[in-house]
């Protein structure tokens, strides 16, 4: 069994009654990943990111946020 600790970052509600939480995970080979746990009602999606991955997923992010108009 692969160990692995995992710290909770940050939990954000989305739209539809959607969540997306955040948490730092740890393997005991010293690897790090952050893991996106999205909930859409009974389903979960499982998504583990590198350091580059993040970066690649978040300076996508901001490039929407930036560019969308607000909403209310």
């Amino acid at each position: 069994m692969i160990e692995e600790t995992t710290s909770e970052w940050a939990q954000h509600s989305l739209p539809y009654g959607r969540t997306i939480t955040l948490k730092n995970v740890v393997h005991e080979s010293g690897m790090q990943m952050l893991r996106l746990t999205i909930r859409e009602g009974r389903r979960f999606t499982i998504i583990d990111l590198d350091n580059d991955s993040a970066h690649k997923l978040a300076d996508d992010l901001a490039g929407w946020a930036d560019k969308a108009p607000l909403s209310s």
